[in-house]
């Protein structure tokens, strides 16, 4: 058999509005042509994250039952514990309310004015995490990231020359600790090879240098491992976690991607001395250490969520979900990053709209008009999201790329959905000589574009074709 079938059935369903062009073009307007500002309710496919948007299965609902809300030692931490030590390997294990929690704690312990973090690549609130306290963020992407269009297996490695180099003429105590982010988001949420970690790790630990993994997608940078790295085939799944976690010295998690639940995340070392310092600083801004911000029942169905997450079947779905919905562009001549991972299938919008210069935000453009045309909320990655303002003219510095990136929350869209998210494209595309840009009319100093007003340059965004939608 060649279909690849969803791994579940559906026994709860959320109905959602279908809403018409008029009526989002309205609300676009309304939100200053910022995706983050619409009202979910007038959103039909939410392709805008897989954080936190996935959908729980049965035996995590039954955990949240059994949940214990005890302030202190709770036996849903220490279950949850129990099964992050199994998963990782690391002593220490500290929950918090989601990732950029674990970034701020360890960050505001690590990193200063005078420190420098290497990185694969930072994804947005780590960037804006070491650079609020001071710090560089500085990204060592392979050489062969930024060539969308070539299919090469392990796109989010770090260039480990580059790496190398800068390490050897690093000051002393200038690194106080050295990432890797699994998947690499910022990339095209392309995965890293197991030899990449391993000479990086190295590389790290042969200067003095802590190794941390970014592990938001470690399962699925660990499936793309299986699937795609010489060697790997015959591994259990969870064998190859295993590895990838042992290779460093702790990991900050995202609970809300491969933990397969809606809030929650997980900061775990192996270092006696810095875990209570972390710890500390815990206890006085997240809670105490046995809930860390969250309730019992979500460190239950945290616990189940990663007790999940391997099932080679689910992954395998995964996998085809983002295949599918990535052959359909492709087939449309919509230019992505290839070869598509799991999380998400991304879109070259500097490529697609080549008449909408990078400073005028070609990414966010084509993610406005996939709303208007379709109710699709998609994200921009981009000149928007790391593209900087000149503090001498206030003008626009692009970003070394602009993608538009179509998340598949889990468990959550079926095929259908997914089809109408290809035929909106091959409306846009029809139209796509008419798009016009938009321009930044207030900004705050960090993670503009969460909350950043736009305006069309010309014409409103959505005007190209008034017929009505596919």
């Amino acid at each position: 058999m060649h279909t690849i079938i969803e791994p579940f059935r559906i026994k709860s369903v959320e109905p959602f509005a279908i809403t018409t062009e008029d009526h989002r073009r309205r609300a676009l307007a309304a939100a200053h042509w910022n995706l983050f500002a619409l009202r979910a309710e007038d959103v039909m496919i939410d392709l805008l994250t897989d954080s936190g948007t996935g959908a729980m299965s049965a035996r995590q609902w039954a955990a949240i039952m059994l949940g214990d809300e005890s302030y202190a030692g709770s036996s849903s931490f220490f279950e949850l514990e129990q099964v992050v030590r199994d998963l990782t390997g690391y002593r220490h294990v500290f929950p918090v309310h989601q990732g950029r929690a674990a970034e701020r704690i360890l960050f505001t312990l690590l990193v200063d004015r005078s420190k420098t973090v290497p990185n694969n690549a930072h994804f947005d609130t780590t960037r804006a995490n070491i650079e609020f306290l001071g710090g560089t963020a500085l990204d060592f992407p392979s050489a062969g990231a930024s060539d969308f269009a070539h299919a090469a297996p392990f796109k989010g490695d770090i260039d480990l020359a580059a790496l190398r180099t800068f390490l050897a003429n690093a000051p002393v105590g200038a690194v106080p600790f050295g990432m890797m982010t699994i998947t690499n988001n910022r990339m095209g949420g392309q995965p890293v090879s197991l030899a990449n970690l391993r000479a990086a790790a190295a590389a790290y630990h042969g200067h003095g240098v802590p190794c941390f993994l970014d592990a938001a997608r470690f399962a699925e940078n660990a499936w793309l491992i299986k699937q795609r790295e010489p060697g790997q085939q015959q591994r259990p799944l969870r064998d190859i976690a295993h590895e990838l976690f042992r290779l460093a010295d702790g990991c900050l998690i995202s609970a809300k991607k491969d933990g397969l639940v809606n809030i929650g995340g997980i900061l775990a070392l192996n270092d006696d001395a810095l875990a209570a310092r972390v710890r500390e600083l815990l206890i006085l801004t997240e809670g105490f250490p046995t809930y860390g911000g969250l309730a019992g029942r979500d460190l239950a169905a945290l616990a189940q969520g990663l007790r999940e997450v391997l099932d080679e079947d689910y992954l395998a779905y995964r996998e085809a979900s983002a295949r599918y919905l990535a052959d359909a562009l492709e087939r449309l001549d919509v230019p992505i990053v290839k070869p598509a991972g799991l999380h998400a299938v991304y879109v070259d919008a500097r490529a697609l709209l080549p008449q909408i210069p990078p400073h005028e935000l070609p990414g966010q453009a084509l993610c406005c008009e996939l709303y208007v045309r379709g109710g699709i909320r998609a994200v921009e990655i981009g000149t928007l999201m790391f593209g900087r303002s000149n503090p001498a003219t206030g003008e626009t510095v692009p970003a070394e790329a602009d993608l538009v990136r179509l998340c598949l929350p889990r468990r959550v869209y079926t095929q259908s959905h997914v089809d109408w998210v290809v035929e909106t494209f091959a409306q846009v595309v029809r139209d796509r000589a008419r798009l016009r840009g938009l321009r930044i009319e207030e900004q705050p100093r960090y993670l503009r574009a969460f909350t950043a007003k736009l305006r069309p340059v010309a014409a409103p965004v959505g005007v190209a074709n008034e017929r009505s939608r596919p």
